[in-house]
């Protein structure tokens, strides 16, 4: 299994948001903490377990190097993030 690393992409495999993207901003052994910068904020962030998610090992460039430099992310680079993922998706 690939590592998981903040910043990477995660879409919901189960409960009421499936489908919903999210992005990984921290992990506590099977549970990784989400927030797609729109409901769940980075102050309210989605705890869920690792198995319920589908993990994207795409991470947007100008966002990971934002996580390195230790910038506080805000809710609209997450946004914005997940948005330019869509796209890209879309076009593909």
């Amino acid at each position: 299994m690939r590592e998981i690393t903040k910043g990477m992409l995660a879409k919901s495999k189960a409960g009421h948001d499936t489908g919903k993207w999210y992005i990984i901003m921290d992990m506590d052994g099977e549970y990784l903490y989400l927030s797609d910068g729109e409901f769940r904020t980075v102050e309210r962030m989605k705890k869920k377990k690792r198995i319920h998610v589908q993990i994207c090992y795409k991470t947007p460039e100008w966002f990971r190097k934002c996580l390195e430099s230790d910038q506080n992310i805000r809710d609209e680079d997450i946004k914005r993030a997940i948005k330019e993922f869509k796209n890209n998706q879309q076009e593909d």
